[in-house]
């Protein structure tokens, strides 16, 4: 019988830790000096919104 293979489990992106969005503190005003309590989420620039680490080339 022949042996089953699983595929190796993909690491977590380091910056987002997985979830593929990072969040960022919102700021308004002169020169976006005074920062909100408020966040806005964008995806992640390191594994391109995945949540996995981006293999070294």
């Amino acid at each position: 019988m022949a042996r089953k293979t699983t595929k190796p489990k993909a690491t977590k992106c380091p910056d987002c830790g997985g979830k593929g969005e990072t969040a960022v503190t919102v700021r308004v005003g002169a020169r976006k000096g005074r920062a909100t309590g408020h966040q806005q989420s964008a995806v992640c620039l390191t594994c391109w919104g995945s949540g996995e680490a981006p293999a070294d080339d």
